[in-house]
């Protein structure tokens, strides 16, 4: 008994010397994750607009987590001291400042800044180690244990958050204590951030001598890549290549979302190189140089179908940030290649610090970032789509012109891509001061959908492709979600009239006939006969209206049947061409009825 005492006690002696080791050799990764944490935990309680500062606190201390951790490599490797560590906390101080003051101001385009920012920090933890006498086994050793500890801290911190979330849940159920239910959610993100982070420093406990240190190939590790991932990327290639037979021969441009299988492709091939790099010097498993060379060479045609993938796009709709970056990538792999393909001494340092440039540039290079070239070109594209379509008129547009619905709608999501972008003065050059003011109205959260719908609404006159110009071409949108049901004694939803089924209604059935036919059919029936071509009421509500787009607090028809009056609320109502009966569209609605 003593035995097993004096056992528990070295054992937690050595964990209380790891952790204290931990915090300090790794004090300010420590106080980013805390800071982080308690942060979360607060927005967990309180996510409004007044506490967007502790958002940008979050953001921050979590960019903090993995800059702060290479930091300290970066110092110990180069003798810097806290000089490495300083620069960061500089850093990390105008990135806070970098994001905007408050949440109406947060906007897609950050989320485009963030993810490479993110990527460059881990990017960083990647090379921290990287010195004129590093050995390449060694930079490989570090980045393996590192992934292999960033593996063993989720596998960690899930099943401590499980095995906490669970023992909350017992003791809450099992004594009646009514814990209020975001503890659940609090206690998720704190662990999830402090827990992993102190898991994974652990891990890592040993240092920058630790991780390097020279061992033997992990079997986990090639059968995960011989047996997992070649044959993954096998079938990968076959679909990519098929598909790129079938372009050829039926002579046809790619689909777009080719563009992310391509990729997709790419980084399961990098990964595999990667992780069998230190089997290329092993005579007895050739395949691992075969595949090495192979992969590259078989990557080159795909990269030639990639780039024609995102410049089909490019040509058609302009530069975005999200084809900017995929068009960035699409280069990096190109460089990628031709390196491994023709280089005589190829070094795998090379990927991630191509990697790291190529982010830095993508987000930092003045005039050629992604996003002063997106502006520029969407400015470049709105231009031509108004000169197009002649619907300038002294150099504004004129929003009573008829226009083709798709016309609309693109010059709509150029618009909304200027005004997102804090580009109003180029918006403001092609409004008047009346049709700006109408976008800006009810601007308290900025969202996308608000400046899109908005600017939508102002085209007055707009028609389908390949049909002639129309007046009656209207939509009608609902406002509100909700409807007052309170005068009526049944309510149903329109799903529960598919396949013919009823409302049973004292000793009578009532249905809905909902379909496309020669004519577009919708009646209302019930089962003594009696019956009500809804058609003309659904016409008559359209022609209310004159704009091609009217948003309403609700979309309503009624009518009288039999013993009953019966109300349907539409969610919307659209008609797109003069035989209304083959173009009347609605989405869900719900049927009220009550007793005469």
């Amino acid at each position: 008994m003593n035995l097993d005492r004096n056992t528990m006690k070295n054992h937690l002696s050595q964990y209380a010397q790891k952790i204290s080791l931990v915090i300090k050799n790794y004090p300010w990764v420590i106080i980013m994750a805390l800071t982080a944490a308690v942060s979360s935990v607060i927005l967990v309680e309180n996510s409004g607009a007044e506490n967007f500062v502790f958002n940008k606190i979050v953001f921050t201390t979590c960019l903090g987590i993995s800059l702060m951790f290479a930091a300290k490599f970066i110092g110990q490797r180069w003798r810097l001291g806290y000089l490495s560590e300083g620069i960061s906390l500089l850093l990390l101080l105008g990135f806070y400042f970098l994001l905007p003051q408050t949440e109406n101001d947060f906007s897609e385009v950050y989320a485009f800044l963030l993810i490479p920012i993110y990527l460059i920090s881990h990017l960083v933890v990647a090379v921290s180690s990287q010195h004129p006498s590093q050995t390449e086994n060694k930079f490989w050793e570090f980045n393996k244990n590192l992934f292999i500890n960033a593996f063993l801290t989720v596998v960690f911190t899930g099943v401590l958050i499980g095995g906490v979330q669970l023992a909350i849940l017992a003791v809450d159920k099992l004594f009646n204590l009514n814990l209020p239910n975001d503890l659940y959610a609090k206690t998720f993100v704190f662990l999830a951030i402090l827990g992993s982070c102190l898991a994974f420093l652990l891990f890592s406990s040993d240092g920058l001598e630790g991780l390097e240190k020279l061992e033997e190939y992990p079997k986990t590790l090639k059968f995960f890549t011989q047996f997992v991932l070649i044959p993954l990327l096998i079938v990968y290639a076959i679909i990519l290549y098929f598909y790129m037979g079938k372009i050829i021969l039926q002579w046809e441009l790619p689909f777009g979302w080719v563009s992310y299988l391509i990729l997709a492709y790419s980084v399961l091939g990098i990964l595999a190189l990667l992780l069998v790099h230190p089997l290329k010097e092993d005579n007895t498993k050739s395949w691992v140089r075969i595949f090495s060379k192979l992969f590259f060479y078989t990557l080159i045609p795909l990269i030639i179908l990639l780039m024609i993938a995102i410049f089909t796009r490019i040509f058609e709709y302009g530069i975005t940030e999200p084809r900017y970056f995929v068009l960035a990538l699409a280069v990096w792999l190109s460089v990628l290649a031709l390196y491994f393909v023709f280089s005589k001494k190829d070094k795998i340092q090379f990927i991630p610090i191509s990697l790291m440039i190529t982010a830095i540039f993508s987000i930092g290079m003045p005039y050629f970032n992604a996003f002063s070239v997106s502006k520029r070109s969407q400015k470049m594209e709105l231009e031509k789509v108004l000169i197009r379509e002649k619907i300038l008129s002294h150099g504004k547009i004129n929003f009573n012109k008829t226009i083709t619905n798709r016309s609309a709608n693109e010059i709509t999501d150029k618009l909304t891509f200027l005004m997102i972008r804090k580009e109003q003065g180029e918006v403001k050059k092609y409004l008047t001061s009346k049709d700006f003011d109408t976008i800006v109205k009810e601007d308290n959260n900025r969202w996308k959908y608000t400046y899109q719908s908005n600017i939508r609404n102002l085209f007055t006159r707009v028609t389908q492709e390949n049909n002639p110009p129309l007046d009656e071409v209207r939509e009608l949108l609902s406002s509100n979600s909700f409807s007052d049901i309170s005068d009526y004694h049944y309510m149903a939803n329109s799903y529960n009239f598919l396949n013919n089924n009823g409302l049973k209604l004292n000793h009578e059935t009532l249905s809905i006939e909902d379909r496309f036919d020669k004519n577009r059919v919708f009646k209302i029936k019930l089962s003594t006969g009696e019956e009500v071509d809804l058609i003309p009421l659904v016409e008559k509500k359209l022609n209310e209206y004159s704009k091609a787009s009217t948003t309403l607090p609700e979309v309503a028809i009624e009518t009288d049947l039999g013993n009953y009056h019966v109300k349907l609320v539409f969610e919307r109502i659209s008609t797109s061409g003069k035989n209304k009966y083959n173009t009347l569209f609605w989405g869900n609605y719900i049927v009220l009825i009550k007793e005469k």
